[in-house]
């Protein structure tokens, strides 16, 4: 696993100042621009790594080009594998432009800003109902890994053919985590939750026709499990869903 870049930057910075390379004055200077950027249309956080163990992403729906870029640049100075989330083409057109490293996961719709290669612990499995789910279940999976943990991707193994969830049963007990993708009526977590003795995530999507009221029925439907050990996310959240598993997966790995 990664280490912390932040707490690794705190720390040198504190040796040099205990080895009298580095002032007092001139330390304090430093922290004073560590916490965040005030770049008035953002406050970009660079300790986030430091309290949740993961640096800020961007979400850029909603963001134009210009802003998304603008808080990448800042981000990438501090940490690799920064996470921008529902990237359009266009973003990701201005982000080459201005010759940020990076990497682009066409179906996840994520750029990850400089991509370093991490060790993965554990195991979280992202299984997904449909092919139609996968954009999702996507997100979820490249975020997992980027965060350092280790992935199986099972996708296309909805209720309407069980047999092909079961022929993966021994990654489900496998898995410290469990993220399970679904829209339409969403039963796929229910499902899981009732076969294995580990946590699950589920994520509603707004996959469906119309009377799935874009995900808010297959979001209802997880809700109301009632398989024990299912949490659910917003609808469509794959990004929210791999977070709560890394943090599960992480937990595990350390008490291991």
């Amino acid at each position: 696993m990664r280490p912390n870049v932040d707490r690794d930057k705190i720390k040198a910075l504190l040796e040099a100042v205990s080895r009298g390379d580095l002032s007092v004055d001139e330390a304090l200077a430093r922290l004073r621009d560590l916490p965040y950027a005030d770049l008035r249309f953002a406050k970009v956080d660079f300790h986030r790594s430091l309290r949740g163990g993961a640096p800020e992403a961007v979400f850029c729906q909603g963001k134009t080009s210009e802003q998304v870029v603008a808080i990448l640049s800042r981000l990438a100075q501090h940490h690799d594998n920064v996470l921008a989330t529902r990237a359009s083409e266009e973003i990701v057109r201005a982000v080459e432009a201005a010759e940020l490293r990076s990497h682009y996961h066409a179906e996840a719709r994520i750029l990850v800003v400089n991509p370093t290669p991490v060790v993965g612990v554990g195991l979280i499995a992202v299984v997904s109902a449909g092919t139609s789910d996968i954009p999702v279940a996507e997100e979820a999976a490249v975020t997992a890994e980027v965060l350092g943990n280790r992935v199986e991707r099972v996708y296309d193994c909805g209720v309407a053919g069980l047999h092909r969830l079961l022929g993966h049963h021994h990654v489900l007990t496998e898995a410290n985590a469990i993220i399970a993708v679904a829209g339409m009526e969403g039963a796929l977590p229910s499902v899981i939750g009732g076969l294995v003795d580990r946590p699950v995530i589920a994520v509603p999507t707004s996959v469906g026709y119309g009377a799935s009221f874009g995900g808010i029925a297959a979001l209802l439907a997880m809700l109301n499990s009632c398989a024990p050990g299912v949490s659910v996310v917003n609808i469509d959240n794959g990004y929210g869903a791999a977070h709560q598993a890394n943090l599960i997966n992480k937990l595990v790995a350390k008490i291991r």
